[in-house]
């Protein structure tokens, strides 16, 4: 059987060019492996998903992850290394993913880098295609975690964007280049999806005005994109949880904190969205109001993320992204019958979304991505391996 090597550069190469279709291919394969994962179809069962392992190296500071899953199709496990957001070195997330068939045949060799940053990117855009408005994008972070999360956003929705907002550290080489990356799309790309005239800017504390700026593009947001590993929450909860901030709804994405000692979103903020108001929507794991904040997976973040952990939340408050993905396959008359509510607080109340990743995000992008680098004709391709 062939295996097939891809490098970062030829994963980014193939990622960064994919049109609109290509891309609803992704979202849809991530999707069904998420809704899979949730709904416990058998495959996806916790005995074919163990829990991922973490090691970490005292003398650089870095954590190792161990990410193994199984799926219908391909069995595979990802090994990546990066800053857990506990001290302060920063190391770029770097890893691979292998890939194997139902029977343990080698079939993929994928540098994890970019991919994993997309797949993240990627489930993330499963709730960011439901919003009503996506006019003004504030993202934390400026790393590839970021970068993914935007350039999707630019891809799927770039006619209705007209500002992207980055807050960022410090004007690091990290800054200067996700600001050379979205410089380098062709300008007939851009045209084709439609963000030729959405402006950028970027906002660092050394700027005297970043207290205030800070303030308001958190609150001028429609979308708001933490990409952290922060040990103290990214912005004041009172901006999104007071009276006047209420008025607005927004999508608030959290994938950059996954330690017990990370701390991205503020507690009231989490405790706000877990607020009941006296709904009965049905889920397989409770049954949420449309108050209850969305995770990839509950097991994960109850473990995992320091925020949800300091907020007290229990397993009844967390609905995951699998029991909401496939609402796109209702009719419009079976969404008003059944979850027009649901339907209508992912459109437009406001959504906090935590993710920690899972391994069968990265089995299912990952085995999709070998497909489509062969019908491309990228990688290098080892017979009879």
């Amino acid at each position: 059987m062939p295996l097939t090597v891809l490098s970062d550069e030829q994963v980014a190469g193939l990622l960064e060019n994919l049109t609109r279709e290509e891309y609803e291919d992704f979202k849809m394969t991530v999707a069904k492996a998420l809704h899979s994962y949730s709904n416990n179809a058998s495959t996806y069962d916790d005995g074919n998903q163990p829990e991922r392992v973490a090691m970490k190296n005292h003398e650089t500071g870095a954590t190792t992850l161990f990410m193994p899953s199984c799926g219908p199709t391909a069995m595979g496990c990802k090994v990546v290394t990066l800053s857990d957001g506990t001290d302060n070195k920063v190391i770029q997330p770097t890893g691979a993913l292998t890939l194997l068939s139902p029977l343990g045949q080698p079939t993929g060799f994928i540098h994890a880098r970019n991919l994993t940053a997309f797949r993240t990117a990627l489930a993330s855009s499963c709730l960011l295609s439901k919003r009503a408005s996506v006019k003004t994008i504030t993202a934390f972070g400026a790393g590839l975690q970021t970068y993914w999360h935007i350039r999707l956003a630019l891809l799927s929705r770039g006619s209705s964007v007209k500002h992207v907002n980055i807050i960022a550290r410090s004007f690091s080489e990290n800054t200067r280049s996700i600001l050379r990356r979205f410089h380098a799309v062709p300008a007939a790309t851009k045209a084709r999806e439609g963000w030729s005239a959405t402006t950028f800017g970027v906002l660092t504390p050394g700027y005297g005005e970043y207290a205030r700026l800070s303030r308001e593009q958190v609150a001028n947001a429609d979308v708001i994109f933490c990409c952290v590993p922060s040990r103290e929450p990214l912005f004041d909860a009172e901006l999104l949880t007071s009276h006047e901030g209420r008025r607005k709804g927004r999508l608030v994405v959290a994938i950059g904190g996954a330690a017990p000692g990370t701390r991205e979103l503020p507690r009231e903020l989490l405790l706000q969205a877990v607020k009941r108001e006296g709904s009965h929507l049905h889920f397989h794991k409770h049954a949420p109001d449309g108050g209850a904040v969305v995770v990839d997976t509950i097991e994960g973040v109850l473990k995992d993320v320091g925020e949800i952990v300091e907020a007290g939340l229990k397993p009844s408050q967390l609905v995951e992204l699998g029991e909401l993905v496939e609402l796109h396959r209702q009719s419009k008359e079976d969404e008003s019958k059944a979850d027009k509510k649901l339907a209508t607080w992912l459109s437009e109340g406001t959504v906090v979304y935590k993710s920690v990743g899972l391994g069968v995000m990265d089995l299912a992008v990952g085995s999709h991505l070998v497909e489509f680098a062969a019908a491309k004709g990228v990688g290098t391709v080892i017979e009879g391996f």
